[in-house]
């Protein structure tokens, strides 16, 4: 460990000294030495084993040196390791490199190895894949310039086929951040070309700016170092300028304004995120838009009621504007996602969803949803994940003890079918009804997972039920049998979320093997495997027209993948933290996203961009939910707390009086607590002067009555004051900084709040694991009550 500590300080502090690589990059000093004779070659030996010298004795390397000295017959003259360099030929090694340089990179297997860049960076984009998530993002952004350069060096040596192959290999790692360079650059065929081209030479002359945290860049040098890779050494140090901070990236170094070569737009993520994308809704079944509209006219035409007549036509004018939105901004019928054939339920539930859409409150900052909140207790911190149906009938939880237990929430008898069914016997429900199982009881366990749960899902039709877990399986349930129906196999590493399309048939999976990967009911094997992110994919979600998957990773970004090319679209960057959960709006147009940072972002899919970054939650955020309109966003955190947010803010929503009269509160509110403290302090320091006058003259006259009075108050008050220091600086303690009021609800340390907040919903000591939205706009929690 010693040996490559100093060796990293070197190049640590080479790596600002600016060093012209014009000519070094290339030059072979063996071809030099050659052309000098013997005599050349033995003063050159003769003075690099000084150098070496020098070097080990200012290190203090005591027993090297004195090996040295005593094998090379080196005389003790005392000079400095400058003094040596200055004198080295120039001859040797050319007129614009240094020699420290020239002895820490040469290595002649590498200098003949016309493959040694293509293995040495292959190694190096393992090494970094292997790394730890923490580092992996600035590793990865300090890898775009070597391999930038280690391309142009090939170029510049002539070795064309060697540069078009690391190109094809290696250029995708950084077509996200970087495709207009590399497209120029790939354009490069010739030395000729290096050396005329503007980009090139913007990279050749200017030191390429990086921040890294300390740690990353003494993993860097240590994973070079111990490999030996000199060519990419050398490339770090002449072309790299990279600047150290203590801790963690505060952001990613992608999206930094000091990052890259100064004058030069480095972050090109938005020349990415320019691809066409169609977020238009799913197009009607001819089949279903038929028949829901013969139903529909078919009960309008009867007499028997006039209520049931009315609410026929209002069903008739809610699904007329509906198909005017379907064929006004709905997808392509070319461009849709192949379904199976419709069933009766798809015209059920269509139907069902124009009379929620009849019966919808509208929300917005005068008119907050209700917020219904199930409390699941006995859990005893193994519960992992829950969902809902979406019809409210069912509620699912996942478990560490591998099984999945389901309620149901309209009190009704769960009961599946018994196991000897003779299909020739059922001609009618009440035959199916009959040969049912004769239990009572509202919840059933499902057991088939050897692991972990940690995602389930509802199908819209409350039929299937997926889950994901640890044992690398994603398995469907029955939710009329209560079985196993098939089990998926295809991921390497744990499962750790799973999510329906909107109309069924496929589903989504994400897992730690940093993949996110497309399913269909009908097959065992995965359809589209999308690869990109750095780190684990925690969550995904379906867009509403199933075109496309929304996946959220700890490598802080959130990405957009087509469904049908299985390639990305979008990525979105700014968080500083893992991304746990996302929503999409109804209408596909917004997406948010929050996780471990405590914050929700909120993104325009169209452009890319990030439209509002929504402060106020004290812990970390795991699920978010829009309303019907899009309009609004709900979301859940561990902070144990629901909070409603004004996604669309506009001029004249900022002026609404509800609005306004909250800030305005909100004002009032923290000038009293201002107030307060100033007041607080005050008293504090007149009591400490008024009281210690006081206690001086009270001691006096019990020391003169009690002898030993002034050691026992003494003592008290030593005691006294150690319990109130110690409980000052708990209360300050960030991870114990909140506590607990006469109702039982936590009252959290008091942070940054966005103004586009409307509401919070506290909790009695539950963290809220999973927030909805129903087809009214009613707001859904659930989280499990712990002590």
């Amino acid at each position: 460990m010693s040996s490559k500590k100093p060796g990293g300080s070197e190049l640590q502090q080479t790596a600002g000294t600016g060093i012209n690589a014009s000519g070094s990059a290339q030059q072979n000093p063996g071809e030099s030495a050659s052309s000098g004779g013997t005599a050349g070659r033995n003063a050159s030996q003769k003075h690099i084993e000084k150098i070496v010298l020098q070097y080990l004795k200012s290190k203090g390397y005591k027993d090297a040196e004195k090996a040295l000295r005593e094998d090379a017959m080196l005389d003790a003259a005392e000079t400095t390791l400058s003094d040596l360099a200055n004198a080295f030929p120039t001859s040797e090694v050319g007129s614009d490199a240094s020699v420290p340089n020239w002895i820490l990179f040469y290595n002649e297997a590498e200098q003949g190895n016309p493959d040694a860049y293509n293995q040495s960076y292959k190694e190096l984009r393992r090494w970094i894949d292997s790394s730890l998530d923490v580092y992996k993002s600035e590793l990865y952004a300090a890898s775009y310039p070597i391999f930038v350069h280690s391309y142009m060096d090939l170029l510049h040596r002539g070795l064309f086929e060697k540069a078009a192959e690391f190109m094809e290999l290696y250029s995708k790692d950084h077509d996200v951040f970087h495709s207009k360079d590399i497209g120029v650059l790939a354009a490069l065929k010739t030395k000729e070309h290096v050396e005329e081209n503007e980009l090139a030479k913007l990279y050749r002359e200017n030191k390429y700016c990086i921040r890294m945290t300390r740690v990353g860049f003494e993993l860097l040098l240590s994973f070079l170092q111990d490999h030996h890779y000199t060519l990419l050494m050398r490339t770090v140090n002449q072309h790299l300028n990279i600047r150290t901070i203590d801790g963690t990236m505060p952001i990613s170094s992608e999206a930094e304004a000091d990052v890259g070569i100064t004058g030069h737009t480095q972050n090109q993520l938005d020349s990415f995120n320019s691809q066409e994308v169609l977020l238009g809704s799913t197009p009607l079944d001819s089949f279903v838009r038929d028949e829901v509209e013969r139903t529909l006219q078919s009960e309008a035409g009867r007499r028997v009621k006039d209520s049931i007549s009315n609410e026929a036509n209002g069903l008739l004018d809610a699904f007329s504007k509906v198909k005017h939105e379907a064929s006004t901004n709905g997808l392509p019928l070319r461009e849709a996602i192949p379904m199976p054939p419709p069933r009766g339920i798809e015209i059920e539930q269509q139907i069902a969803s124009l009379k929620a859409i009849r019966k919808r409150i509208s929300l917005g900052p005068a008119a907050l949803p209700s917020v219904c909140m199930y409390t699941l207790h006995n859990t005893e911190n193994t519960l992992n994940c829950v969902t809902v149906s979406e019809d409210l009938s069912l509620l699912a939880g996942g478990f560490s003890e591998s099984y999945i237990k389901i309620w149901s929430l309209k009190h009704e008898p769960l009961r599946g079918f018994n196991s000897n069914i003779y299909p020739g016997s059922v001609n009618s429900l009440d035959d199916a009804d009959k040969l049912r199982e004769k239990t009572t009881d509202d919840c059933r366990k499902l057991i088939g997972h050897s692991g972990p749960v940690f995602g389930l899902d509802i199908s819209f039709d409350t039929k299937y039920l997926i889950s994901a877990s640890e044992d690398k399986t994603a398995r469907l349930w029955s939710l009329d049998t209560f079985t196993n129906v098939v089990c998926y196999k295809g991921h390497n590493y744990p499962i750790w979320d799973v999510s329906f399309a909107p109309q069924g048939f496929y589903f989504a999976t994400a897992s730690h093997d940093r993949t996110a990967r497309l399913w269909s009911c009908d097959h065992i094997y995965a359809l589209r495997i999308f690869a990109g992110h750095l780190s684990d994919v925690n969550c995904v979600r379906f867009h509403p027209n199933s075109k496309y998957v929304v996946t959220g990773s700890c490598d802080k970004t959130v990405r957009l993948w087509d469904v049908q090319r299985g390639s990305c679209v979008r990525v979105f960057t700014g968080h500083t933290g893992s991304v746990d959960t996302v929503a999409i709006s109804p209408d596909g147009r917004i997406m948010a996203s929050a996780g471990e940072d405590q914050t929700v972002n909120v993104w325009d899919l169209g452009s890319g961009r990030r439209m509002d970054t929504l402060k106020g939650h004290t812990g970390s955020i795991y699920s978010l939910a829009f309303s019907q309109e899009g309009t609004l966003l709900i979301s859940g955190s561990a902070d144990e707390t629901v909070r409603a947010w004004n996604v669309k803010r506009s001029a004249s929503a900022s002026d609404h009086p509800i609005i306004v009269s909250r800030r305005l509160e909100k004002q009032s509110i923290q000038q009293q607590q201002e107030q307060d403290r100033a007041g607080t302090h005050e008293d504090e320091a007149n009591n400490e002067n008024g009281t210690v006058g006081r206690e001086k003259q009270k001691d006096k006259v019990s020391t003169e009555t009690h002898p030993d009075a002034m050691d026992v108050d003494s003592a008290e008050g030593k005691d006294t004051a150690e319990k109130n220091g110690s409980k000052s600086s708990k209360s300050e303690s960030p991870s114990e900084g909140k506590k607990r009021d006469a109702a039982g609800i936590w009252k959290s340390k008091r942070t940054e709040e966005s103004e586009a907040l409307l509401e919070i919903w506290r909790t009695k000591s539950t963290p809220v694991y999973n927030v909805t939205m129903t087809k009214r706009n009613l707001g859904i929690a659930i989280g499990a009550f712990s002590l």
